[in-house]
């Protein structure tokens, strides 16, 4: 789940960036600019944010529904689902690498429609894998977003009088999506490619080890 936290980091880097201020992953950040969009403020986006949000709910939706029936916790369909958000991750990187000089967006320029379609298609994903993330039900660690995490570090500490339960855990999902958002920025310098192929191949990573660990070492 770590480890998908700091890919969301570089996949939101790569979205603002390099696709004209667009979160596809922290919807809460497309919100708030399509809010101030809307009344013409600094000419924000509109159709990226609104793109990465309905394609984030058929991501999710979609995951939602593959994952009705199965068990709460790491299943099969986990892994599956987590590999094709891989596989999707590494189709987006090799589609970018293709769109030459479409990509990254200038800012305060209409984006052309090879770069909106991955917007939409990268937010199908991110709210495909947050909904997985979701059905594993690790607190705090939703891998899209730290708001409610850093909720929970301050509110659950000691100087709150709690007893600081898991804040390891919180810690490390705050530092590695910033991390994350670093690295991307990074690569961007090479091309907005490297960053969604780095995210593909973290991912299909903590896939396989998730799936090893739940399954393969429980079942020896």
């Amino acid at each position: 789940m770590l480890v998908l936290t700091f890919s969301t980091g570089i996949v939101d880097a790569v979205g603002y960036l390099g696709l004209d201020r667009v979160f596809t992953a922290n919807m809460t950040g497309n919100v708030v600019i399509l809010g101030m969009a809307l009344v013409g403020a600094d000419d924000l986006p509109v159709l990226g944010p609104v793109l990465a949000l309905v394609g984030f709910l058929v991501g999710a939706a979609l995951a939602g529904r593959v994952l009705r029936r199965a068990a709460v916790g790491w299943t099969t369909a986990s892994t599956v689902l987590f590999l094709l958000i891989g596989a999707g991750l590494a189709g987006l990187a090799g589609w970018t690498a293709a769109l030459g000089d479409e990509v990254p967006v200038e800012v305060g320029t209409t984006p052309p429609a090879g770069p909106l379609a991955v917007t939409g298609v990268l937010g199908l994903l991110m709210g495909a894998q947050a909904a997985v993330a979701r059905r594993l039900a690790v607190k705090d660690v939703t891998t899209v977003v730290v708001t409610s995490t850093l909720t929970g570090l301050a509110a659950d500490s000691r100087l709150a009088g709690g007893d600081s339960t898991g804040w390891k855990r919180r810690l490390g999902a705050v530092v590695l999506i910033g991390a994350g958002a670093a690295a991307g920025a990074a690569l961007l310098r090479w091309h907005i490619a490297a960053g969604l192929g780095a995210a593909a191949l973290l991912l299909v990573v903590a896939a396989a080890l998730g799936h090893w660990i739940a399954h393969v070492r429980r079942a020896a």
